[in-house]
């Protein structure tokens, strides 16, 4: 009876976690876009990630002491790379390119983030299943058809291109993440990751001539802000690391195919952003070959994993 309700309660607190990851993480597209109507990308990147990094790495600090932040140059320094790739590259240019297109057709072509990874493993001379290429070309054919069409509808070429760009650099930082010295707790590394990020951003958005004006920032951006920080990049983040230790990565790596769903539907919904057919048949293709490559690696993973567990 005990072990039933403790059961029970866990597959709640999972599904709850995951319902999480799905809307938040699906959401933040949309929230970007409302952002950036009156504060440039970079620097609202920045606000976001720096003040998630002090809140995180405070938190981090009380709950786990000093040793949680003890590691060597080489940690540091990986987990900064990571940052800058995933969040001054990645993040950063998600929201450059929302300035040209819609944040539904951004988070469809950021779908293909699975799909980068196959294609790194590839150059690191990791030969992926056949079902997985497969997925890979389903996956990229999706993406031909949206980037060259737009998904049927006004997008300019050069927010497409930035978005293909971000996809590259996020894939890259994960990439590395798994292959690079990087410190031992996770949430640590996170904080360090946010902070490069936020500083790299503060940095690429001088150069390129971005202006703050507070006054000019609207209550609708402020809001939209406070929710990326907290909800977008604390909430939803521990929930997902929550998650990695304690459901199944088969589970928890849908999100990969349903955060694009979330997006389409809510930028429509609250920005009446247009949602062509070609748009919905393109980006259903990526999904399915998202999710081909996903449960691909997963049924991998696992023999893998019962090769290991079984006797000698």
């Amino acid at each position: 009876m005990g072990q039933n309700t403790a059961d029970s309660r866990k597959s709640l607190l999972i599904w709850g976690a995951l319902a999480i990851v799905y809307v938040v993480w699906g959401s933040t597209y949309l929230a970007i876009r409302i952002v950036i109507e009156t504060i440039p990308p970079l620097f609202s990147g920045a606000m976001r990630f720096t003040t998630a990094a002090l809140i995180l790495g405070a938190a981090v600090f009380l709950l786990r002491g000093r040793q949680a932040f003890r590691m060597g140059w080489r940690e540091l320094g990986g987990a900064a790379l990571v940052g800058l790739l995933l969040l001054n590259a990645g993040n950063g240019l998600v929201a450059v390119a929302e300035q040209h297109i819609s944040s539904g057709l951004a988070a469809l072509l950021v779908a293909s983030v699975p799909l980068w990874l196959v294609i790194l493993r590839i150059v690191a001379r990791d030969r992926p299943q056949l079902l997985t290429l497969a997925g890979v070309l389903i996956g990229f054919g999706g993406v031909a058809v949206l980037s060259l069409t737009g998904g049927g509808s006004a997008s300019d070429g050069t927010g497409i291109t930035i978005i293909l760009l971000a996809s590259m650099s996020w894939s890259v930082g994960s990439f590395l993440s798994a292959r690079i010295p990087m410190p031992a707790d996770p949430f640590a590394a996170s904080a360090i990751e946010m902070a490069a990020g936020g500083i790299g951003m503060v940095l690429t958005g001088t150069v390129m001539g971005e202006h703050l004006d507070l006054g000019a920032i609207s209550g609708r951006s402020w809001a939209g802000l406070a929710y990326l920080i907290v909800m977008g990049s604390l909430v939803a983040f521990t929930a997902y690391v929550w998650l990695l230790g304690n459901a199944p990565i088969s589970l928890v790596s849908t999100y990969a195919y349903v955060n694009p769903v979330v997006a389409v539907a809510l930028g429509a919904l609250v920005l009446s952003e247009p949602v062509t057919s070609s748009m919905l048949a393109a980006g259903l293709v990526i999904v399915i070959g998202v999710a081909l490559v996903v449960s691909t690696e997963r049924r991998k993973k696992a023999t893998e994993e019962e090769k290991e567990l079984a006797p000698a």
